[in-house]
């Protein structure tokens, strides 16, 4: 999942940038042809095609937001936990889901009954995607796909999901609904277009999916897309717990490498069942064990001495929504505060 990042420009660069612009602006309209017969190529209806390429122009804005992503993660220090989750597990957002949580009750249920996944993850990853729908993002998605396929660094991935947003609006929904961030997720849950495509689902019965207006078809679909990850019914997304001082942690190497975001999962320990933390001293914070065969990692966000994690698959499934250790803790703090 991409998030915007703050504007930094030089208004002393813009009459330096002006024919760089102009340059991009005619290689951009020399590049649609292509986007457009992939597009028809992949089964876009032309009339739907011929609708939206007319109207594009390149987004410089989108390719600057683009190229400042972090180059090198490799080099870069891990900030505490403890700032982080003070800003996104605050009295306001827990309020806020805590409220949404009452007022959607009916349709959660019938989500979690179809498939596994409790209606405070659901509520939880709404709250940090859109803090419940209050913004969703701006960027015309077409404009912004359309430039940063024409840019090139991930073209495959950028002009696959302009043709995905085209295969929408061929669903029935209208152009100016389709707004997002910069790098093309959009509504309250903020699927990229394919991920709407192939998980989201029409939550309350009328017939069209429809993730930016609807709290039924958004909730559905983020339990859809939970399932589709893996979401094991019963089973918690991890625990608060205390680590004794006597601990030995040179037991807990873990050796396997993960292939997506590695770096997010070697700050997790080894596999053990909740019988084998138990009888190493761990002490759960606040709840009582799971059943002894579940399996977990421990994590420690903030070193030794301070609280720790035990987190089970459902946490990783979690982590399928946004490869982030902090989102992923966060969100099922959140979701624990929302049901209390």
């Amino acid at each position: 999942m991409f998030r915007l990042s703050t504007l930094a420009a030089c208004a002393g660069a813009l009459a330096v940038a002006t024919p760089a612009v102009a340059q991009d602006e005619a290689g951009f309209q020399a590049y649609l042809p292509q986007l457009r017969a992939q597009a028809i190529r992949e089964g876009v209806r032309p009339a739907t095609v011929d609708s939206v390429l007319p109207t594009l122009t390149y987004n410089a804005r989108v390719v600057e937001l683009d190229r400042g992503q972090p180059g090198n993660p490799q080099s870069t220090r891990i900030p505490p936990f403890a700032p982080y989750k003070a800003r996104h597990v605050d009295a306001a957002r827990i309020g806020r889901g805590q409220k949404a949580y009452a007022a959607n009750r009916a349709k959660l249920s019938r989500v979690e009954t179809t498939t596994g996944v409790p209606e405070s993850i659901m509520v939880a990853i709404w709250g940090h995607e859109t803090n419940y729908g209050s913004y969703t993002g701006n960027f015309d998605l077409l404009r912004s796909l359309a430039t940063l396929a024409y840019e090139g660094r991930r073209r495959q991935l950028f002009a696959g999901e302009f043709v995905a947003t085209l295969k929408i609006m061929d669903r029935g929904i209208p152009r100016e609904t389709l707004k997002g961030s910069w790098a093309g997720a959009t509504g309250n849950p903020q699927f990229l277009p394919s991920m709407y495509l192939r998980l989201a689902v029409d939550g309350d019965g009328d017939g069209r999916v429809d993730i930016w207006n609807s709290q039924a078809d958004t909730l559905a679909s983020i339990g859809n897309y939970l399932l589709n990850a893996g979401w094991r019914a019963g089973q918690p997304w991890g625990f608060a717990v205390s680590v004794p001082a006597s601990f030995n942690r040179a037991t807990l190497t873990n050796r396997l490498v993960s292939p997506r975001c590695p770096r997010v999962f070697e700050r997790h320990s080894n596999w053990r069942t909740m019988a084998e933390w138990r009888a190493a001293g761990i002490m759960p914070q606040g709840r009582s064990w799971p059943a002894d065969d579940v399996l977990a990692t421990l994590m420690e966000p903030d070193g030794p001495g301070q609280t720790a994690y035990l987190l089970t698959s459902n946490y990783r499934v979690i982590l399928d929504y946004n490869c982030s250790n902090f989102y992923a803790l966060s969100v099922g703090l959140l979701a624990d505060a929302v049901e209390r």
